[in-house]
Parts: structure tokens; C-alpha cells; sequence
């Protein structure tokens, strides 16, 4: 399996026989949680955290984008093995969230319902015919998410 196939299968858990778009989202949201709980590590004040955190989204969207471009001329368009969308999505749900394990199950929960259901413009997104179309369908999904996730939090709902 070459280096693209492996991006946009989200390390292989794109091949996952059931759910390999939640499988691509609990891995995706594993790895920033690891990725959050190292940087916690190292004193760093929050503000270079949300920057790192934002740095590494955009370095791998742009590279998953890359990879569904490259995989693309083998797999069909949004084949289900592509899930660095979802994982992103995730990312993008979880961002500026406090690192407990609640917020980030609330977070793959959310992110998945948005992905699944589809609702506003995400459908719209979903629909269109490019390699970017792929990853944006799922950003919104993610902002969607994020978007409730942080007025839950500043209710102090959750």
C-alpha cells in the first residue's frame, strides 16, 4: 500500500468491514487526544496550543486532500476507505475543547451525527464532484459540532 492509500485510509482503518467512517473518527479523535495530552506536557501556554493544534489540522487536511487526489485515480470518488475526512472532522470538533475523554466522546458523537445525517449545507458539499468536496463535507461537520460542543460548555451543560 503505497503512502497515499495509507493517509486516506486513515493509517488502514478505512478498511474497517463495518463503520469505517467511525472507526476513521475514534481514531482520528484518539490521536489528537495524545497529540493535546504531549503538548500539555511541555508548559506551553494555551495560546501556542490552539496554534499547534490549528497548524497541525490545516498541514493534515491539506495533505489528506492531496492523498484523496492521488487515490482517487484508483478508488472510486469518496470511496468508504477514505477517512481522513472524518478524521479531521473530529479534529476540527474537539478543537479548544478541554483534554477529558467526555468532551471528546461528545465531540465523535456529534461530529458523527452531522456526517451521517447531513443537515444545511453539508448535503450540498457532499454532493459535489471533487477532491476537495471529500474533505469540506466533513469540516462543516466538525465546525457544526465544535459549534455546539463549546455552547454546551459555556452553559456549563455538559
Amino acid at each position: 500500500m503505497n503512502i497515499h492509500k495509507i493517509i486516506a485510509s486513515g493509517l488502514g482503518t478505512g478498511f474497517a468491514p463495518i463503520a469505517p467512517g467511525t472507526a476513521g473518527s475514534i481514531l482520528g479523535v484518539f490521536l489528537f487526544w495524545i497529540f493535546n495530552y504531549l503538548l500539555t506536557g511541555f508548559n506551553i501556554s494555551f495560546r501556542m496550543i490552539l496554534f499547534l493544534n490549528l497548524f497541525a489540522i490545516i498541514f493534515v487536511m491539506l495533505t489528506g486532500v492531496y492523498s484523496i487526489k492521488k487515490v482517487h485515480k484508483q478508488w472510486e470518488h469518496d470511496a468508504s476507505q477514505i477517512v481522513i475526512d472524518e478524521i479531521i472532522g473530529v479534529w476540527i470538533a474537539v478543537f479548544a475543547v478541554p483534554l477529558m475523554w467526555k468532551y471528546y466522546l461528545y465531540a465523535i458523537i456529534l461530529f458523527r451525527f452531522f456526517d451521517i445525517t447531513k443537515p444545511f449545507f453539508i448535503r450540498k458539499l457532499d454532493k459535489m464532484n471533487s477532491n476537495w468536496s471529500v474533505m469540506l463535507d466533513d469540516v462543516l461537520a466538525g465546525t457544526y459540532s465544535l459549534i455546539v460542543i463549546q455552547v454546551l460548555l459555556y452553559f456549563n451543560i455538559i
